[in-house]
């Protein structure tokens, strides 16, 4: 019994740091002085080999304290009925549905009775989001804030700001946001290729809308596709890491030790749809890619080798009589494509881009996706026993090399919408001499102040024709007071207008 009780007592001198302990609990009657020390160097009892083969103390301290004011919290807030809203989220990838979305709205509507179908409800979102320009700009996944009619962002330090969207990549499930402040914290983008399988990394995010959340783990495995991404020209090749996320993490950072952002967290593979072991990023060089674009371009510009691909592995190459037991294998090729012109063909092998190896299909489809319409590119390929060198320039999804057009200015951004020139062929079937076509709504004044829907076509602003999106930017240039827009939808007979104001 007595040894019990002077267990229980050194238990307790370990909280409160310096204990006397009577004579009458101890043998022999003698005073027995126990101290704490407050300065044991925990951090030492694990070590890491660095970039010099020193062996240092592994300390995830520095890096969170370095990271954490750069990540900020997201919530996306979505007006919509009920019904409508449940068969949105059925919709999403079974089993990430949980993660793509907030989670207390996947429970919001399995509480029955709460609200009854039809009626208007706030749908809320929740994630996180990496500031990468003092400026503002605040780069995060694209399923946060899709759809979304409101979007606001807290910083660490519990400011909150309402964002407008800069542009949005459905392809690699990326978004470019802005709040209007200077001065930010930001978070360097490191490359994403010198990052190894086995080193450390940080996460950092708002799971379950627990803020500044931070989570250590490895780098599990790279270019990894789990064919979660939905968008027809999908690019998965995401860096795999054991560190723990959770639906909220989405957009949040993936940092080295050193504090560098080397992937934006945008999945998890599990069956419950909470943390199992596997987190999924995309990676900074693509990040870079994309945000860059989106910033001097207005729209993410990509170039395409015009090939359907698979990976190499033994049953493959046994199956095809393939002599090469790595690489990825050209299905088949789309006319007037890049690969074409280059001389490939089914049956190939693409061994190296650029004179680097690749090994994978994902890992093809991100080199590639690097890259810009009209830039070259070196392939080394197999065919047969043989390899060859084949030089070719990329192109746009259309077949050409030129850019798309850039229809993306401050003011789209704040009516939070991207516009394309109307098709002259839909235009004359409207029996119309042109106009401009509402392709994407974001949260913005239109969407806020008005019932515009996608697909709107605008055919005068104040009574002025509209041909093309020059005649709209010319027509809200400088704008001030209230705006009349007047246009049709191809599926809905008669005219339609909206009206808001410009401050």
């Amino acid at each position: 019994m007595k040894n019990y009780v002077i267990s229980g007592i050194i238990a307790m001198s370990v909280s409160l740091g310096v204990v006397w302990l009577t004579p009458e609990l101890i043998p022999n009657h003698k005073t027995l002085k126990i101290e704490h020390i407050n300065s044991t160097p925990v951090q030492g009892a694990v070590y890491t080999v660095n970039d010099k083969s020193e062996i240092v103390p592994l300390d995830f301290t520095k890096v969170a304290d370095r990271v954490m004011d750069a990540v900020v919290h997201i919530k996306s807030t979505q007006t919509a009925n009920v019904t409508q809203g449940m068969q949105q989220y059925q919709q999403l990838p079974d089993p990430f549905r949980r993660f793509f979305h907030d989670d207390f709205f996947y429970q919001r509507h399995q509480n029955k009775g709460q609200a009854k179908p039809g009626k208007p409800k706030m749908n809320i979102g929740s994630g996180s989001g990496v500031i990468i320009n003092s400026e503002g700009y605040i780069v995060t996944n694209n399923h946060v804030i899709a759809n979304a009619d409101d979007i606001e962002v807290t910083l660490y330090d519990n400011k909150s700001y309402k964002a407008t969207v800069v542009g949005t990549d459905p392809s690699t499930d990326l978004a470019l946001i802005q709040i209007k402040e200077k001065n930010l914290p930001t978070l360097p983008l490191v490359n994403s290729d010198d990052v190894k399988v086995g080193e450390w990394v940080v996460a950092v995010g708002n799971p379950f809308n627990l803020n500044s959340t931070v989570t250590a783990g490895i780098v599990s495995a790279k270019s990894r596709n789990i064919n979660i991404l939905t968008d027809k020209y999908a690019i998965e090749s995401f860096i795999q890491t054991d560190a723990a996320i959770n639906p909220g993490n989405s957009g949040g950072a993936l940092v080295n030790l050193q504090g560098g952002l080397i992937g934006i967290n945008t999945a998890i593979a599990s069956p419950t749809g909470s943390y199992t072991g596997y987190g999924f990023a995309v990676p900074s060089n693509i990040v870079n890619k994309v945000v860059e674009d989106l910033l001097k371009y207005g729209t993410v510009q990509r170039g395409y080798l015009g090939v359907t691909i698979r990976g190499v592995d033994s049953n493959l190459a046994r199956e095809e009589n393939l002599k090469f037991n790595k690489g990825v294998y050209v299905d088949s090729l789309v006319e007037n494509s890049a690969a074409a012109d280059a001389g490939l063909e089914a049956g190939d092998v693409i061994l190296e881009v650029d004179g680097v190896e690749v090994n994978t299909a994902p890992q093809l489809q991100e080199m590639v996706a690097r890259k810009r319409p009209g830039d070259n590119i070196i392939l080394k390929v197999g065919r047969g026993d043989k390899r060859f060198e084949a030089k070719t320039q990329l192109k746009n999804r259309s077949g050409d090399t030129k850019f798309l057009a850039n229809n993306r200015i401050e003011m789209f951004n704040m009516l939070g919408a991207e516009f394309e020139d109307l098709n002259k062929g839909i235009a004359k079937q409207l029996n119309i001499d042109g106009g401009v076509k509402v392709k994407k709504l974001y949260p913005g004044k239109l969407s806020k102040n008005t019932a515009m829907r996608e697909g709107f076509i605008i055919t005068k602003v104040d009574k002025k024709k509209i041909l093309d999106t020059k005649d709209l930017e010319k027509a809200l240039k400088n704008k001030e007071g209230g705006v009349l827009f007047e246009g049709i939808y191809e599926d809905i007979p008669g005219k339609r207008y909206y009206a808001f104001g410009i401050e």
